[in-house]
């Protein structure tokens, strides 16, 4: 491994005879003692061997192993005639984290956090395989394939401005419904406006801290800021999509003469019929997800002013991303623009000043870039950079990253005492299952704080606020 700098490393792509390109890592020194105890700079290895793949193979410092590539992965494949692999995707197609903003502050509403914290559990289903108020034909589940937010906001569940803040507008384009497997359906139909369980959550936060006040002031944020965060993605839709589509893959890679060091790297060329469907069939489960959240936040303003009325104002949104997505984007390349299929798996998108694909309003500052941490720590808002364009394929970290396993984390972690320490510390836990508590600690998870500051120091993103948690509901 040579280092380039302080914080970045590369395998060049000499080591190994099947790699086409180097294999780069954002991390400190001290991070990478963590890194190499799984099998993610492996996987990452095998990732720069994909056929098509362009500039680097990538991860950054919240890496660790995933299925086939690492998570915190970022790859980006020539089109239309490179790879497109379901593992740099993962299973939960577009997790994904949005933002939404009050004009109120913590010393104006702590004292209302354990009703508020009470009434979005209430109203937000949460859950392994929980079902949702709606159960949707697969008429109108088709409609939700296709234009993803879009089809919340017509059926009242937002406003407009909504989509003005989501990453594509909340729509991804070259959905075909067709391409959805009955099964995958049937897991999605009642789970539009359900959160799950694991890693996903809805947390109140202040914002606890200002890096960048002219970013922060076009973003909307203050110090003091009551805010909320929802992390979440496809549910059992995209998970079946996933898998279904693995395995087409794997029985393709004979077909197109593609040898891997890993199956799980499953693979076909983008423009190939099997290309094609995936590329769509996720394309379906991206849009399901950003409706989702769209429904989630509808629930959220609804226990927002069940418990406040009109006096307190309402909760807008700042922006939605996804972190885990293959996009068709176009980037420069040894100094030519082309598209490239770019797969982030656990990393997200971070466009820099004056991108076309960014609202008005942040054209000038860069790409709002939400970083979730772990329950009891703490998340940050970012920017998207110039660098970031240049470097990463306009791509940044996705939150902490695990470094214990969830079986590891119930076995070391009482979940009472765990939700009396943070009680303790003002952060109230609402959730359904002690043992997510467990499996959610804040010893499983990286230093998000070391996390963030190594893209902020590689300048791939910019820090412009922290937030510190108040209330976190869970599955």
């Amino acid at each position: 491994m040579r280092k380039i700098s302080d914080i970045q490393w590369e395998i060049p792509k000499s080591f190994r005879n099947d790699m086409l390109v180097p294999a780069r890592v954002y991390a400190t020194e001290e991070m990478l003692d963590n890194i190499i105890a799984d099998n993610s700079l492996k996987q990452l290895v095998n990732v720069a061997s994909l056929p098509g793949i362009q500039t680097a193979a990538m991860v950054m410092p919240d890496v660790h192993e995933g299925y086939g590539f690492p998570i915190g992965g970022v790859a980006a494949t020539k089109y239309p005639d490179g790879v497109i692999s379901p593992g740099g995707i993962g299973y939960d197609i577009n997790c994904g984290v949005r933002l939404l903003k009050s004009n109120q502050t913590v010393k104006d509403l702590y004292r209302y956090m354990m009703p508020l914290s009470k009434e979005i559990y209430k109203q937000v289903p949460s859950g392994v395989g929980k079902s949702g108020t709606l159960k949707l034909n697969n008429k109108e589940l088709d409609r939700v394939f296709r234009d993803g937010a879009k089809w919340g906001v017509e059926q009242g569940y937002g406003v407009q401005d909504d989509l003005i803040n989501i990453e594509s507008n909340g729509t991804i384009k070259n959905a075909e419904p067709d391409n959805v497997s009955e099964h995958a359906r049937e897991r999605g139909a009642d789970q539009l406006g359900t959160m799950g369980a694991g890693n996903h959550f809805v947390e109140v936060d202040k914002v606890s801290k200002i890096f960048d006040k002219e970013i922060a002031n076009a973003y909307g944020l203050f110090e003091g800021q009551i805010v909320v965060l929802i992390h979440t993605g496809s549910r059992g839709l995209g998970h079946q999509v996933a898998t279904d589509y693995i395995r087409k893959m794997i029985n393709a890679l004979s077909k197109y003469n593609i040898n891997l060091p890993d199956r799980e790297l499953a693979c076909v060329p983008f423009s190939s019929p099997e290309g094609k469907e995936y590329f769509s069939a996720m394309a379906c489960s991206a849009n399901f997800a950003f409706c989702n959240r769209q429904l989630i936040t509808w629930e959220v303003r609804n226990a927002w002013n069940k418990i406040f009325g009109n006096g307190m104002g309402g909760l807008e949104l700042l922006y939605d991303v996804a972190h885990n997505i293959a996009k068709i984007e176009e980037h420069t390349i040894d100094g030519k623009k082309q598209k490239v299929i770019v797969h982030r798996k656990g990393a997200t998108r971070a466009f820099g000043p004056g991108h076309n694909e960014l609202p008005e309003k942040y054209k000038h500052t860069g790409q709002p870039v939400i970083i979730p941490g772990s329950m009891g720590t703490a998340s940050y808002v970012l920017a998207g950079t110039t660098k970031s364009m240049e470097e990463s394929f306009g791509s940044t970290c996705h939150g902490a990253g695990r470094q214990m396993s969830r079986h590891a984390a119930r076995k070391q972690v009482n979940p009472d005492k765990l939700r009396n320490e943070l009680l303790e510390k003002g952060i109230i836990i609402q959730a359904g299952s002690m043992r997510g508590i467990s499996e959610e600690a804040p010893t499983a998870y990286k230093d998000v704080h070391s996390v963030v500051d190594v893209v902020d120091r590689a300048g791939i993103a910019k820090k412009v606020a922290e937030l510190k948690p108040l209330a976190v509901i869970k599955g």
